[in-house]
């Protein structure tokens, strides 16, 4: 069933005040402090002008399906299928500015219609953001650490990623 945008899109501005002596908080109330952050990175409207090029608007806008993903990832979810264990959470859907999260079907199709354009606009965004950031903190050293056990090699190791383990025989 097609909603229309009222039906969905919910305005929550004020951070709730966690108290911790009720016991009523959701699984996911460390979202609140991701709450604050997107505020004031003002993430939602800065991915919004991302797809500003796009003259049709989705009930779900491009940009929310973006901050969706986001949040996926933050709870630690990497598939997603997996947004169905967090679609009732109160917390989420207040981070999202939603009364309801769209269909995992409905996700899929928005993220296989992002074109190239939306796709470098969202690049230059984060790239933004990290700078921003960088230059705010005005570290006297910075430290890289490329590890190469988070890339996916498909089960095969080489070189140093092999690495030495003391107990196995052989």
């Amino acid at each position: 069933m097609k909603s229309s945008k009222a039906q969905n899109h919910a305005k929550f501005h004020k951070i709730p005040e966690i108290r911790f002596e009720d016991q009523q908080l959701t699984s996911f109330s460390g979202l609140l402090v991701f709450q604050l952050l997107f505020r004031r990175l003002n993430l939602k409207q800065r991915l919004k002008n991302c797809f500003n090029h796009l003259k049709v608007s989705p009930i779900f806008g491009r940009h929310l399906m973006v901050v969706l993903l986001i949040v996926h990832l933050l709870l630690g979810f990497r598939r997603l299928r997996e947004v169905d264990y967090f679609r009732d959470d109160p917390l989420v859907l207040r981070i999202m500015g939603l009364r309801k999260i769209p269909d995992v079907s409905t996700i899929s199709r928005a993220l296989a219609n992002m074109e190239p354009q939306s796709v470098d606009n969202i690049r230059r965004l984060s790239r933004a953001i990290v700078i921003d950031g960088l230059n705010r903190e005005r570290f006297s050293r910075l430290t890289l650490d490329f590890d190469g056990s988070v890339l996916s090699t498909k089960g095969h190791a080489e070189g140093t990623a092999v690495g030495f383990n003391k107990t196995k025989k052989g």
